[in-house]
């Protein structure tokens, strides 16, 4: 049980405005990593807020340099307390999507932290600064409620998350050493809904595919040519409804999961998604039949069309396109063979009369997850459900794609994501935000958490690392 004293102070951190201030300057930094600009103000953020964040919870800092050309530095954190003490690596991202500025509702500013009632609105309030800062407050007041975490602490900042984090996987085995630990405890992702706190194992797989029709240079006359030429706009819409369908189930073999197991399709029972104010009502009949949503959502693969299209769609004209293109994306679950995707599309579209369509995979994070037999999963999930005294959902994995890999396949990790912000939080779009009740329930939680770390009862002693 969390300390009286220390949940009232991770309350009364967000109750002051002390973490929205602290949460202001965060997303003031425009760390878009997309972006040439927004690399130097990733530099900034790294040496500005990170470095001097980490040094005050008594950490030595070292930056290093990606070993992949296209990703941004990294930032590692040590605090070594006893070389007898269990290590955990927890993680952060410090750079952010496109701010897309001028496409706010209410003339917001992405760069600017704006509350409107429980709503904190900016670029990064809820992926991931502000999820972030939950996790560094609550380590601050811990080591300033006792003095001590009573564990070791590796903090891991990477800046190229929300470009497929390059170089994450080299460096992670290239440094196993200085990331060495017991357990890893993250957050990023939405948890279950606003109201639910969340402990979720791992991610589902992010694989992304490119079609393309490329059949001629020029336009030709619609008139002149319509019924003689292919149309590449057209051919495409067949070829991508052979491999979805228009109630969004997946029409090749290989791009389905294995049977649900056991142990996740029991976790799943009676889990309601889509259960906060506002949120859409998913379609009964969409996607895989025979699944609930929440076994669609965290335990099965699905195949969307991110984009689509040929010429001008908003000023079209008399003319049969000369090429086509489309975004694809799947999203699965362990047990997936992703590398065998990209064969496995394009022999399909063959078989089915499209060879011309080009398929392409433009980048992918692998599926990864924690057995829920794994006993850091039950301790996790007791300690949190003694600090919050009442449920917390426990999911196979986050419906999205994080580089969770890195920690269970690299280094061999259970991965704990304790999530502080839900799944209405518009992130990757204008009005992202971060809930304020979130925020305040979620520094209590890892308050408790970090606290159960470094002082665990006889009744519930730490899991012993295999």
């Amino acid at each position: 049980m969390i300390p009286e004293k220390l949940a009232r102070k991770a309350a009364e951190f967000v109750d002051s405005g002390a973490f929205f201030t602290e949460l202001a300057t965060m997303v003031g930094y425009a760390t878009e990593s997309s972006r040439p600009e927004g690399r130097l103000a990733i530099e900034a953020y790294l040496d500005e807020v990170l470095t001097p964040a980490l040094a005050d919870l008594g950490c030595e800092v070292t930056r290093y340099d990606n070993p992949d050309p296209a990703g941004g530095p990294l930032l590692v954190g040590t605090r070594v307390e006893s070389p007898a003490l269990p290590t955990v690596l927890c993680y952060g991202h410090a750079d952010v999507v496109e701010g897309q500025a001028g496409r706010w509702s209410e003339g917001r500013d992405p760069w600017t932290l704006s509350a409107d009632g429980d709503r904190w609105y900016g670029r990064g309030a809820a992926d991931n600064k502000g999820q972030h800062l939950v996790n560094l407050a609550a380590l601050r007041l811990l080591l300033a409620e006792q003095g001590s975490l009573g564990f070791n602490l590796t903090f891991l900042f990477e800046s190229g998350e929300e470009i497929g984090s390059p170089g994450l996987t080299e460096f992670a085995a290239n440094h196993r050493e200085v990331l060495r630990a017991d357990v890893f405890v993250g957050s990023d992702g939405p948890r279950l809904d606003a109201a639910t706190p969340t402990l979720f194992l791992g991610a589902r797989g992010g694989l992304q595919l490119q079609l393309a029709v490329d059949l001629r240079p020029d336009a030709y006359h619609s008139g002149n040519w319509g019924g003689l030429l292919r149309n590449p706009a057209t051919t495409l819409a067949g070829a991508v409804a052979t491999l979805v369908d228009g109630h969004g189930r997946i029409r090749v073999p290989e791009l389905l999961p294995p049977e649900i197991p056991a142990a996740v399709r029991e976790a799943l029972t009676g889990v309601t998604v889509a259960n906060s104010p506002g949120d859409p009502v998913p379609d009964a009949n969409w996607g895989e039949p025979g699944l609930s949503a929440a076994e669609r959502l965290y335990a099965w693969n699905t195949l969307e069309v991110l984009a689509l299209g040929a010429a001008d769609a908003d000023r079209p004209v008399n003319a049969i396109p000369g090429s086509a293109r489309a975004a694809l994306q799947l999203r699965y679950v362990v047990g997936t063979d992703a590398d065998a995707v990209v064969d496995a599309v394009t022999r399909h579209l063959s078989e089915h009369g499209y060879p011309m369509v080009e398929v392409r995979a433009l980048g992918n994070y692998a599926a990864s997850r924690t057995p829920f037999d794994d006993p850091w999963v039950p301790w996790a999930q007791a300690a949190l459900e003694e600090i919050a005294d009442g449920p917390v959902a426990v999911l196979p994995n986050i419906g999205g794609s994080l580089p969770n890999a890195v920690f269970t396949d690299v280094l061999g990790l259970p991965t704990l994501w304790l999530p502080h912000s839900y799944p209405g939080c518009l992130q990757h779009a204008p009005d992202e935000h971060l809930l304020a009740p979130i925020a305040r329930e979620g520094l209590v939680l890892a308050a408790g958490l970090f606290h159960a770390l470094g002082n665990p009862p006889a009744r519930r002693p730490l899991p012993v690392s295999g």
